[in-house]
């Protein structure tokens, strides 16, 4: 009866274990949430926001969000005030983020007309916006780089002088503002010291559209900026005591001694799964210690080097004093944990494909003027048609994002 009553024990903490964690209240993005990430080219090419849909879902398994994409290269805060209601609105986000500027400031030396313009297109997005009910992340964009950009140095300048009035507009509505471009330049201002021709850290291709390691930079700026949590699971044990904690994960099955540790592992998020690309990246993220921390801590060892496996494949190798102080996996590029991260990375590649196609082959289509009153009638029917696939893609995502349990082991090296 006692061993049943424990084994019903160990099952209720297993299954509390696997409801993912929720965002905290004050979070900007919460459960259910429908978002729409609205900008120019950097944000149609599906990179950064990408990179953002991936932490969102990773870390919040259970919110199912839901995204789309209103991204068209080449446009400003004019463009975008101008469809905000049929391609923003119309599609009833919760939570918007406007990513406009780098085509506003116009490459060259500040000018205050356009400044102006690009103010007042602004405030006029975040006004339909409050009135519609809906919640919007204000973004500066990144800082071009001026070791590939040509008239960089000077254009970083402006862009710090154009942006600047961001912040009060933001203010005067009540909605949260991020200073990518403050937090990007202070990167670029490390990186152009440490690599002054862009041999190993480039961001951007031509200065300002990202590669995969600038996308990774422009999320971790926005994601950081929005006080998203560092926090995916903490597990932590004592060896010589045969005890085991978790934090947003349980522990079981512990078996341990000086030479080693092996136990069951079941988070309720899961890291965020690094590309490979993003590597030189990480000494100007702060290593993602303040987004992405999956801890593994080990007292008790005896000295040495100790293995870390995940289901049988070695991950990393740490002392026993880096593992007693305690490690971050989180920035694995191997192993079942960072492979199930992948998965869901191609699945919302794969979904935002579609989103894609819906935005440019519908909303955005390129329609005579003879059928414009056929395309009115059957619009509406086409754009739900599409929504109707991207819904179940996205619900496919979300599903995918589910954690399962591992088999980790720390074992000396011989």
């Amino acid at each position: 009866m006692k061993r049943h009553l424990l084994a019903l024990l160990f099952c209720g903490a297993t299954a509390l274990a696997a409801r993912s964690a929720d965002p905290a209240k004050d979070y900007f993005f919460q459960p259910g949430d429908r978002i729409l990430f609205l900008g120019d080219s950097i944000t149609e090419q599906l990179q950064y926001t990408n990179d953002i849909e991936l932490y969102l879902t990773s870390r919040f398994p259970g919110a199912n969000f839901f995204f789309l994409n209103a991204g068209i290269g080449g446009d400003t805060a004019h463009g975008g005030a101008n469809r905000f209601k049929a391609q923003v609105l119309d599609e009833k986000p919760s939570k918007v983020t406007i990513n406009f500027g780098m085509n506003d400031a116009g490459y060259g030396k500040f000018n205050p007309s356009a400044n102006r313009a690009f103010i007042e297109k602004t405030n006029a997005m975040l006004k339909m916006a409050k009135d519609a009910g809906v919640r919007v992340a204000l973004l500066s964009p990144n800082a071009v780089d001026p070791r590939v950009k040509s008239n960089g140095a000077e254009y970083v300048e402006t862009q710090k002088q154009f942006y600047a009035p961001l912040a009060t507009c933001a203010s005067e509505f009540g909605f949260p503002y991020v200073d990518q471009y403050g937090i990007t330049r202070a990167a670029q201002d490390r990186m152009a010291q440490d690599d002054p021709k862009a041999a190993k850290a480039k961001p951007y291709y031509d200065g300002f559209h990202t590669s995969p390691p600038g996308a990774m930079l422009m999320a971790h700026a926005i994601l950081t900026g929005l006080k998203s949590p560092a926090l995916v699971s903490q597990a932590t044990m004592d060896a010589a005591a045969a005890q085991a904690s978790g934090t947003e994960c349980t522990v079981s099955d512990l078996k341990a001694s000086a030479s080693g540790v092996s136990f069951q592992r079941l988070d309720k998020a899961l890291p965020w799964a690094l590309e490979k690309d993003w590597l030189p990246m990480l000494p100007y993220t702060n290593q993602l210690k303040d987004l992405n921390w999956y801890g593994l801590k080990v007292a008790g060892l005896k000295e040495g080097d100790y293995a870390v496996r995940i289901d049988g494949e070695e991950v990393a190798r740490f002392t026993a004093a880096e593992l007693a102080e305690g490690v971050n996996l989180g920035n694995l590029t191997t192993g079942s944990v960072w492979k199930h991260g992948q998965e869901l990375f191609k699945a919302i590649e794969a979904k935002n494909r579609l989103v894609h196609d819906r935005f440019r082959g519908v909303h955005l289509a390129s329609i005579p003027n003879w059928l414009a009153d056929v395309a009115r009638e059957r619009k509406p029917a086409e754009l739900e048609k599409r929504l109707v696939q991207i819904t179940a893609a996205q619900a496919k995502v979300n599903e995918l994002a589910q954690p399962k349990a591992h088999a980790f082991e720390v074992a000396a090296v011989k």
